[in-house]
């Protein structure tokens, strides 16, 4: 794994991986974003960042600054490369990237049911602060969100 961990790197995300990105959400989200979500993203000038090695896209981060706080959008880990410590490199890439921007704290927003990103979360440092009842679409209605934010 340090040898996989080596050749992968974290770039900008360009308007040209947006079809392998879409890809990706499609396989591990059961109410994936649109390709405009992406598009617009990317137009809106958000930070986005993707995790690849030469023949594979891992993931995925999109996060929005402003002055004193960033939100991260969405991350995103194709199946076959989760449970591998991608997600956190990515996490911590996007926490980085919002202290560089003097960022005070970063939220994200977690579904109730994903207890693997909610225990990376918190593992990071993120803690529990508010939950939007109804936020995401669920199969059977809607499902809260819980807000998570790390003080910088």
């Amino acid at each position: 794994m340090i040898t996989q961990q080596q050749d992968a790197v974290i770039r900008a995300m360009l308007p040209a991986d947006l079809e392998r990105v879409i890809l990706v959400e499609r396989e591990i989200f059961l109410f994936p974003w649109s390709p405009g979500n992406f598009a617009d993203s990317l137009k809106a000038g958000y930070t986005c960042q993707i995790l690849e090695q030469p023949d594979s896209l891992i993931g995925y981060g999109i996060m929005m600054m402003s002055p004193e706080e960033a939100h991260i959008l969405t991350l995103g880990i194709a199946a076959d490369w989760q449970n591998k410590g991608w997600g956190k490199k990515m996490l911590l890439h996007l926490i980085a990237l919002a202290k560089a921007q003097n960022a005070k704290s970063v939220f994200l927003d977690v579904r109730e049911s994903n207890h693997s990103a909610a225990l990376l979360y918190q593992k990071t440092g993120f803690q529990h602060v508010a939950t939007r009842k109804g936020y995401y679409p669920a199969m059977c209605g809607r499902e809260d969100a819980r807000v998570m934010q790390l003080v910088l």
